[in-house]
């Protein structure tokens, strides 16, 4: 029995010493998987291979961007949630993915808390109403009533089913009292080209990502659903100026890693995530060419927001009644 134990013991010293040696000695000569659940040229694409840059420089690593977009952001997510916990992998996730989903989806394959090591919050983003230049309307409001006057034709894009411009479209119908048929896109770039096409009437998204078609004459810029407006598009109006305060919803962008991934690597990646966030270049960047609101959380504060929103969002979600499935 005592010759037993004293084996037992061994191997236990021994795994714990394993675990310390693994993550101490992060980085190897291996490259960082940083996964983004959405399409290539969307926010959470962008902030990827722009912070991730920044990471790999601070590591001396090479941090490589692995687009898996689909089903909501839930494929890419999934894929994590399954990844090994050694440092290696990461997700982009979103209030959309780690948030909005919980309540969207009757059977959603991850646990956003359970299955994921909060890193940083990087930013909030804010939304825009957008609608087709032809469409003839200039203000929110005539948008509405081109909506009661054409309700066979009240439809709306999204980057996908679950993301916060998929919540923001069901808020306003929700809000007006109009049915309108959500069409979900894999990520923003499709989604704003069919609506600058014609082929659906408007949508909701981040403002960067529409200012190039809007500059084109191909979109308008309505209102912003943030409680002041963007310095990016200083004459766009928030949804509360234009007559309509209950669409508020701002999304924002974080990085998770899978659950076990070692303590001293989750602090190691949180600190130079953040010391790159507070740079002047990455900062600017990312505030004055995409209009997000650059935070740099501690892990802590993420696992509270993260826990706040799903609640939050989950009433919203059956207030609303949307649906991905």
């Amino acid at each position: 029995m005592q010759r037993r134990l004293a084996l037992a013991a061994a191997c236990s010293a021994l795994c714990l010493f394993a675990t310390g040696a693994q993550a101490s000695d992060w980085p190897t000569a291996k490259p960082i998987t940083w996964v983004v659940p959405f399409a290539a040229g969307g926010s959470t694409d962008v902030v990827a291979r722009a912070l991730g840059q920044e990471l790999s420089m601070a590591i001396k690593q090479a941090v490589v961007v692995d687009n898996r977009p689909g089903a909501g952001g839930t494929i890419g997510v999934q894929a994590v949630a399954r990844a090994p916990a050694d440092g290696y992998t990461l997700i982009g996730g979103t209030i959309s993915t780690h948030a909005i989903n919980t309540g969207l989806y009757k059977k959603l394959p991850y646990d956003p808390v359970k299955d994921f090591e909060p890193v940083t919050l990087i930013a909030y983003v804010p939304n825009v109403l957008m609608v087709n230049s032809a469409l003839g309307v200039n203000t929110v409001q005539e948008l509405v009533e081109w909506i009661r006057k054409n309700p066979e034709k009240a439809s709306y894009a999204s980057s996908g089913a679950g993301t916060s411009t998929h919540l923001t479209g069901a808020q306003m119908s929700e809000l007006i009292k109009v049915p309108m048929q959500h069409i979900a896109y894999k990520g923003s770039p499709q989604a704003l080209q069919d609506v600058a096409a014609g082929n659906v009437p408007f949508l909701f998204d981040q403002l960067t990502a529409g200012l190039p078609l809007v500059k084109a004459g191909k979109l308008k810029f309505l209102a912003v659903t943030t409680r002041t407006r963007s310095p990016l598009a200083p004459d766009v109006p928030t949804t509360a100026e234009a007559g309509f305060p209950g669409l508020d919803l701002v999304s924002w962008q974080a990085v998770y890693a899978p659950k076990g991934t070692p303590k001293d690597v989750v602090n190691r990646l949180n600190a130079e995530m953040v010391k790159a966030l507070k740079t002047p270049e990455l900062k600017n960047k990312l505030e004055t060419q995409f209009g997000m609101d650059v935070v740099g959380s501690t892990p802590a504060e993420l696992a509270a927001i993260t826990a706040a929103d799903i609640a939050r969002l989950g009433a919203l979600v059956r207030k609303t009644g949307a649906s991905a499935e």
